[in-house]
């Protein structure tokens, strides 16, 4: 649910961009909505804020970079190390890397040459996406794939929310 003030503020972004803003004084919020939750362009990179367990040690980022398991990607690991990184997930086998902590323990548990460092940058990888328009609009941060914004409306918009802006 967007604030008061948020409201404000995408009443002027839309405004302001022609193609939204026929939308808008069509009374064409279907369209709009659909405007406001395309991906944004150009592409602003936002840290992810729920990444599942099996995405980081099965998938294959949008990078191509995939989780190490051998020598000191993992198995060589300390305890502690081991330890910490089960901690990074909650009981839903989800961690939320756009808190910086969370991205600290990437560095942290992964510290180290070799198979440790391919699995920081598959981390990395794997917890950033692309936002949407709307999402762009109130994030914070630069949006770069190496200085990922963060996100403060995150998801997308429907069209009662857009309803008496």
């Amino acid at each position: 649910m967007l604030t008061t003030e948020q409201k404000a503020t995408l009443k002027t972004f839309i405004q302001g961009v022609p193609e939204l803003n026929t939308l808008y004084v069509d009374g064409n919020l279907d369209g709009l909505a659909a405007g406001l939750n395309a991906t944004a362009s150009p592409v602003f990179t936002v840290w992810r804020s729920s990444v599942e367990k099996k995405d980081v040690v099965q998938g294959v980022s949008r990078e191509g970079t995939s989780f190490i398991w051998a020598g000191n990607g993992f198995i060589s690991r300390s305890a502690g190390e081991i330890e910490c990184w089960n901690q990074l997930f909650n009981s839903t086998l989800t961690m939320n890397p756009s808190l910086p902590n969370v991205r600290q323990a990437f560095l942290d548990v992964f510290s180290g040459t070799g198979n440790a460092a391919l699995n920081r940058t598959h981390l990395a990888a794997v917890a950033k996406r692309n936002a949407s328009v709307i999402e762009k609009l109130f994030a914070t941060g630069t949006g770069s794939l190496a200085a990922p914004a963060t996100m403060v409306i995150e998801g997308p918009i429907g069209y009662q929310e857009l309803v008496g802006l």
